[in-house]
C-alpha cells in the first residue's frame, strides 16, 4: 500500500488565530472548521490543520519546516511582522543559509535559502 500525505496537523490553543498567520506567510485562505479547528491549504504546499488543545507548547518540536525562500534576512522580518521571532542568528554552512524562527505560539520553523 502506498500512502499519500493528506495534511500536516499542529497542536495550538488558539487555531484561529496561528492559521492566520500561516495563511499570512504561506497565502492560502485561512478555513474556520467545527470542533475549533482550523487549516489553510497554501499553493504548492500540503494542508496545515491546527486542533485546539489545551495548554502551552512545551519542550521542542520533533518536526519542523523548512521553508524556501530567495533572501533569509528579508523572509525572517516579514515572519516577524505577523508575529514570529527568530530562534537565535542566522547560520551559513556549505549547504546555504538558514533562520530559525518561532511561530506565534512557539512552533520552530526554518526560513532556507541558497
Amino acid at each position: 500500500m502506498r500512502a499519500r500525505l493528506h495534511q500536516i496537523v499542529v497542536d495550538s490553543r488558539d487555531p484561529g488565530t496561528l492559521v492566520r498567520f500561516w495563511a499570512a506567510l504561506l497565502g492560502g485562505e485561512p478555513v474556520d472548521r467545527g470542533r475549533g479547528w482550523s487549516h489553510v491549504e497554501p499553493p504548492g504546499f500540503a494542508r496545515l490543520a491546527f486542533q485546539p488543545v489545551p495548554g502551552d507548547k512545551a519542550g521542542k518540536n520533533r518536526l519542523h519546516l523548512d521553508i524556501a525562500v530567495e533572501d533569509v534576512a528579508a523572509a525572517a522580518a516579514g515572519a516577524v511582522r505577523l508575529g514570529a521571532a527568530p530562534a537565535g542568528a542566522p547560520v551559513t554552512d556549505d549547504q546555504g543559509s538558514f533562520q530559525t524562527m518561532y511561530d506565534p505560539e512557539g512552533n520552530e520553523f526554518c526560513f532556507v535559502g541558497p
